[in-house]
């Protein structure tokens, strides 16, 4: 399949070994530069998903790198159901971690990402600066914060369980998976042909859907509840949260609380902005993003943002 370096021209695509497994990483930066940042995506994401960040990460200093995490993209996909436990997927980013070689690190995830991201800065698999966390809740707030109206919006996570039956339906339609991005989308301009031919690619892969859809099994049938056996100590590294309101599949409630658990966190709310955080609201996340990196006060999201008309095609 495509990678993002067939559609975009200022981020190279390499692969790195690492852990076992090849990923394919998408780069932008300094690669001489001491200091990485790594930006997680989510499901059913790619690594493009960070186009509008990896630019201003690597005007900053930064080495970025955005994997492709396993399953995606044109990285290894493993083919066992176990083999998308959390520990394994926290293992992949140290070793992607240790492969970049560098003094400092920045972590920043979105979604399936940020599930990653939150366990790896508890169990401090490594050292990190900073941990940016796009759309999804810790841990612990999630639990707390868990209603009725968080039930029905996570009906998918249930569907996942079936044997087969996702695949199967996910497979008739896996040409239109690039569009549901676009469908569900609070700024659709963002999300060009292009762009979404190669999420629709990620689906089509052999194998592909299966490996995206065990992250969900083995976190719901057996990952959770061993992270959960082991508790969820005080997160000590700074940490910035970017929320956008309009999230179809997480409410705004489970993000309540979360300081009781991170020493140092920066909660940013950005309304009318779906679960795309930071495709749909790329130059408020970037201000939040850079700031807080800096250490100056992370800004606001301004309700004058310009906000592109729902059809694309305006």
């Amino acid at each position: 399949m495509k990678s993002t370096s067939d559609v975009l021209t200022d981020i190279s695509t390499e692969f790195v070994n690492a852990n076992g497994l090849r990923f394919e990483v998408d780069m932008c930066g300094d690669q001489s530069s001491r200091q990485l940042a790594i930006c997680l995506h989510g499901f059913p994401e790619h690594a493009i998903s960070w186009r509008f960040q990896m630019p201003v990460l690597a005007d900053m200093g930064y080495k970025v790198w955005a994997p492709n995490m396993r399953g995606y993209g044109n990285s290894s996909i493993p083919p066992e159901r176990e083999d998308y436990s959390l520990e394994n997927l926290m293992a992949d980013v140290g070793a992607l971690i240790d492969a970049a070689d560098c003094d400092e690190t920045v972590l920043i995830a979105h979604d399936w990402g940020a599930v990653i991201a939150w366990y790896f800065a508890m169990r401090q698999i490594r050292p990190l600066e900073k941990l940016v966390i796009c759309n999804v809740p810790h841990p612990g707030a999630m639990r707390q914060g868990f209603s009725f109206e968080q039930l029905k919006k996570s009906w998918y996570i249930f569907f996942f369980q079936i044997p087969g039956l996702p695949e199967w339906l996910f497979n008739r339609r896996v040409q239109g998976m690039g569009e549901m991005f676009r469908q569900t989308a609070s700024t659709p301009g963002n999300y060009p042909d292009d762009v979404l031919e190669i999420y629709s690619e990620n689906a089509q892969r052999h194998g592909g859907l299966t490996a995206m859809i065990n992250y969900y099994r083995d976190a719901f049938r057996a990952g959770g509840k061993r992270q959960k056996d082991l508790g969820i100590p005080m997160i000590e590294t700074p940490t910035l949260m970017c929320w956008g309101e309009d999230d179809m599949a997480l409410t705004k409630e489970t993000t309540y609380g979360t300081e009781k658990w991170v020493r140092d966190l920066t909660i940013r709310y950005l309304p009318r902005i779906s679960h795309w955080v930071q495709q749909d609201a790329p130059d408020e996340v970037n201000a939040m993003i850079s700031a807080f990196l800096k250490g100056d006060p992370v800004p606001y999201m301004q309700w004058e943002a310009k906000l592109v008309d729902r059809d694309p095609n305006q």
